[in-house]
C-alpha cells in the first residue's frame, strides 16, 4: 500500500472516529443552571435546564429537585431552531424555536456558553435533518369532497422520496385537477416547487369558495348569519392562514433561487394578483376580530333588571403569593429606581387583586343610603355636610382585605356595570319602592390609562361623573399611586355641582405584610353656593403617630368653619358642627355595606370586566400563576395591537359611553342632558 493510500485511509478513519465521537457526545443528556429572562417580572431568573438529545427537547424547571416530582415549567423542540450567541456580552445566547418561542439565556461564563451553544446546535441540526429526510409528502386526495364546493385536491401518483426530489430536473409526477369548472391533466415543468404551488393554488381556491359561501349567508334573522362572531373569526383565520402559506412559499422560492440559480421560480400571474389584492383585506378582517371593541363603539343599553345580588363582595386575605414569591419581588425591586414611574412596568401576576380597577371604583358606593340623602337636605349648608359625610365613609369598603394588592389594569374599551337598590322609608316608617342607583364605567384611554365612570340616581335627580387616571411611582419599600383627575357630583334639582378629587394610596411594607394607607390633601368645592371643605388624609410619621388618621374642616361662603372632623377613615370619626353646637360619631366598621348587584356571567358582554378577566381570575383562585400570567399577557398583547392599528390608520378610539370634553370625559347621556 502506497504512502498516499495509507494517508487517505488514515484520514477517513480519523473522520469516522470524529463523527462517532461527535455523535456519542450529541446523544449524552446535558443538564445545568442557566439564567432565563422572563417577562413575568422583566428580569433574569435561575432555572435548571435539561437537554434531551433523543427527543430533541430543551426543558427547564424552577429548581433541580423539581425535576423528579414536577412537570417542566416550559419546553421547546429544537428541530428547526436557531441558536445564536448574543452580541451584548460573552455569556448570553438565544434559542429561537420553530414555534416562534424565544428563550433568552445566560451561561455562567463564556466557556459555558460555547458548550451549551454547540450542544444545542448539534441536537437541533440532527433533528432538523431527521425530519427533512422522513417527512411525509403532501398527498392529494381525489376522493375528498367539501360540502361548500364540488372540488377535490389534486392527487399525486408518485411521491418524492425526499426533499431532494422536489429539485429533480425531470420529475415523473402527473397531476390531475378536478373541479366543477374544468378537468385538466398536465405534466409538471422543471419548476422545483411546482407541486407545492399546485397544492397552494388549490388551497387558495377552496379558501375563496369558503369566504364566498360565508358572505352569502343572511345578515340577520337566521340562527347562523354572516355577522356571527364565529363566522367572522373563521373568515379571518382562513384568510390569515392562506396569507401565511403564501408568505412561506415566497421564502421557499427565494431559498430555491439561491440553490438553483437561473431557474424561473416566479409566481404565476393569477397567484400574484391574489396575493397582492388580498393583503390589505386580510389585515382589516384580522383587526376586526382581534379588536371587537372597535365594532362596539355604539352605546349598548344595559338592562339592570337582570342584576343579581353580589353576595360575597370582595375580600382578599391571601398572603401566600407574597411570601412564596418574595425572591421575585426582591429581584423586581433591584431593577427599579426611586421615583420611577411604574405605569408601564409589568408587575408579577400573583400580586393582582382578582378584579378590575373599574369594579374597585364602585366600592365608593358601599353606603348608597348616605349618598341618596344629599338632595333631601333643605339648605346648602346641610347638603355640603352630607356630601362630606358620604365622601369620608366611602373609602373603607375598598380595603376590606388587609393585604395590599393591585387590581387589574383595565383594557381600553373594557366596561363594568352594576346597580344598588336603596330602601326608601316614608315619614310614617313605611317603605315605598326601592330607589335604584346605577353605575357605568369604561376604560377610555390606554396612554395615559384613563378610567371614566358614572353613577346615576334618577329618582333623586343626582349623578356623579368622573375621569381618573392612575400614576404609580416607586418609593423604596413603598409604592405610591396618585389619582389624577376630578369627580363631579351634580344635584340637578338644586343646580349644584360639588367638585373634588381622590386621595393618593400607598402600598407599605411590600416585602413583609403589605398594607395600604391613604395620604393627601383634598378639597370639595361648590361654586354655586360658595361652601368648601378641606380634607387631609394623614400618613403615619416615621416615629410615633397613628395610622389612617383623617381630619377635615367645612367652611361657609364667608370663610367661617362650620364643622370639624377628626378620626380614622377606616374606623371611628367624630363630626363636630360648630355652628349648631352638636356632634355625632360614625364608626364605619359598624355601617352596613350594601352589596352591589351585577348581571350573571351568561348575560355579560365580551368586554365587560368580569367576563374579560374571567380566565385570569379563575387561575388566580386556583393558585395557577403561570396560567393567569398567560391569559393576562394575551389581553395586554391584544390591547397593544389595537393601539398600533389605530396609530397606523390614524383612527381615534371611539368610546361607547363617554365623550371627551376638553380634558375630561363626560357620560353621553347624563340626567342634565
Amino acid at each position: 500500500m502506497s504512502y498516499y493510500s495509507m494517508y487517505v485511509y488514515h484520514t477517513i478513519w480519523i473522520m469516522k472516529q470524529q463523527r462517532w465521537l461527535m455523535d456519542f457526545i450529541r446523544r449524552q443528556p446535558l443538564e445545568g443552571v442557566l439564567c432565563k429572562y422572563t417577562n413575568v417580572m422583566k428580569g433574569w431568573q435561575f432555572r435548571w435546564f435539561v437537554l434531551v438529545p433523543e427527543t430533541g427537547m430543551l426543558e427547564y424547571y424552577e429548581k433541580e429537585e423539581h425535576k423528579k416530582v414536577q412537570r417542566p415549567r416550559g419546553s421547546v423542540h429544537l428541530a428547526g431552531a436557531v441558536i445564536s450567541p448574543s452580541d451584548e456580552d460573552s455569556q448570553t445566547f438565544n434559542v429561537n424555536a420553530a414555534n416562534t418561542e424565544i428563550y433568552r439565556l445566560r451561561a455562567s461564563d463564556a466557556k459555558e456558553r460555547v458548550h451549551w451553544v454547540n450542544r444545542l446546535r448539534a441536537v437541533a441540526e440532527y433533528h432538523s435533518n431527521n425530519i427533512a429526510q422522513n417527512a411525509p409528502p403532501i398527498y392529494r386526495h381525489e376522493s375528498r369532497t367539501h360540502s361548500f364546493a364540488q372540488e377535490t385536491l389534486p392527487s399525486v401518483n408518485k411521491r418524492p422520496s425526499s426533499y431532494g426530489d422536489l429539485y429533480d430536473n425531470q420529475p415523473s409526477t402527473t397531476v390531475t385537477v378536478r373541479s366543477h369548472h374544468k378537468t385538466v391533466t398536465t405534466v409538471p415543468s422543471p419548476d422545483p416547487l411546482h407541486n407545492v404551488k399546485e397544492v397552494l393554488s388549490q388551497v387558495t381556491d377552496h379558501e375563496e369558495e369558503l369566504v364566498d359561501k360565508m358572505e352569502e349567508l343572511p345578515s340577520s334573522g337566521h340562527f347562523l348569519n354572516s355577522l356571527d362572531k364565529e363566522i367572522l373569526l373563521l373568515k379571518a383565520t382562513s384568510k390569515a392562514t392562506v396569507l401565511c402559506l403564501e408568505q412561506c412559499m415566497n421564502m421557499l422560492q427565494q431559498q430555491a433561487s439561491g440553490v438553483h440559480a437561473g431557474r424561473g421560480l416566479d409566481w404565476s400571474p393569477n397567484m400574484k394578483s391574489r396575493s397582492s389584492t388580498r393583503s390589505s383585506s386580510v389585515s382589516s378582517i384580522i383587526k376586526e376580530n382581534l379588536l371587537p371593541l372597535e365594532q362596539q363603539s355604539i352605546t349598548v343599553p344595559v338592562n339592570h333588571d337582570d342584576d343579581v345580588s353580589d353576595e360575597h363582595g370582595y375580600t382578599d386575605t391571601d398572603l401566600g403569593g407574597v411570601e412564596e414569591h418574595k425572591s421575585v419581588i426582591l429581584h423586581l425591586l433591584s431593577q427599579l429606581k426611586l421615583g420611577m414611574d411604574l405605569t408601564r412596568v409589568v408587575l408579577p401576576t400573583f400580586i393582582l387583586e382578582k378584579r378590575s380597577l373599574l369594579e374597585m371604583f364602585a366600592d365608593c358606593m358601599a353606603h348608597p343610603d348616605i349618598f341618596a340623602k344629599i338632595p333631601d337636605c333643605t339648605d346648602p349648608e346641610s347638603r355640603m355636610l352630607q356630601v362630606v359625610e358620604w365622601y369620608l365613609t366611602s373609602f373603607h369598603a375598598a380595603r376590606q382585605g388587609s393585604v395590599a394588592k393591585k387590581p387589574y389594569n383595565p383594557i381600553i374599551g373594557e366596561t363594568f356595570h352594576c346597580s344598588w337598590d336603596i330602601p326608601q322609608t316614608l315619614g310614617d316608617d313605611t317603605q315605598s319602592d326601592n330607589i335604584r342607583l346605577t353605575y357605568c364605567a369604561e376604560q377610555v384611554s390606554h396612554h395615559p390609562p384613563i378610567s371614566a365612570f358614572y353613577f346615576e340616581c334618577p329618582k333623586k335627580n343626582m349623578y356623579v361623573n368622573a375621569s381618573i387616571w392612575t400614576k404609580s411611582k416607586f418609593m423604596g419599600m413603598s409604592i405610591g399611586v396618585v389619582m389624577v383627575g376630578k369627580v363631579t357630583l351634580s344635584l340637578v334639582e338644586h343646580n349644584e355641582d360639588y367638585v373634588f378629587s381622590l386621595p393618593s394610596a400607598y402600598a407599605r411594607s411590600i416585602l413583609t405584610y403589605p398594607w395600604v394607607e391613604l395620604g393627601d390633601r383634598v378639597t370639595i368645592t361648590c361654586q354655586q353656593t360658595g361652601y368648601a371643605a378641606a380634607i387631609v388624609f394623614h400618613t403615619k410619621p416615621f416615629y410615633g403617630g397613628k395610622l389612617h388618621r383623617v381630619s377635615a374642616e367645612v367652611k361657609n361662603p364667608e370663610g367661617t368653619v362650620i364643622c370639624k372632623v377628626n378620626g380614622d377613615w377606616n374606623g371611628t370619626m367624630e363630626f363636630t358642627n360648630t355652628s349648631a353646637g352638636t356632634s355625632k360619631v360614625i364608626d364605619v366598621s359598624k355601617l352596613e355595606i350594601k352589596r352591589k348587584k351585577v348581571r350573571p356571567m351568561s348575560k355579560l358582554g365580551d368586554f365587560e370586566s368580569r367576563k374579560l378577566w374571567q380566565h385570569v381570575t379563575n387561575a388566580l383562585k386556583l393558585g395557577d400563576i403561570e396560567t393567569a400570567t398567560e391569559h393576562k399577557r394575551f389581553l395586554e398583547e391584544r390591547q397593544r395591537e389595537g393601539e398600533k392599528y389605530r396609530k397606523e390608520t390614524n383612527t381615534p378610539f371611539a368610546a361607547k359611553y363617554f365623550n371627551k370634553e376638553g380634558d375630561v370625559w363626560v357620560y353621553k347621556k347624563t340626567l342634565k342632558k
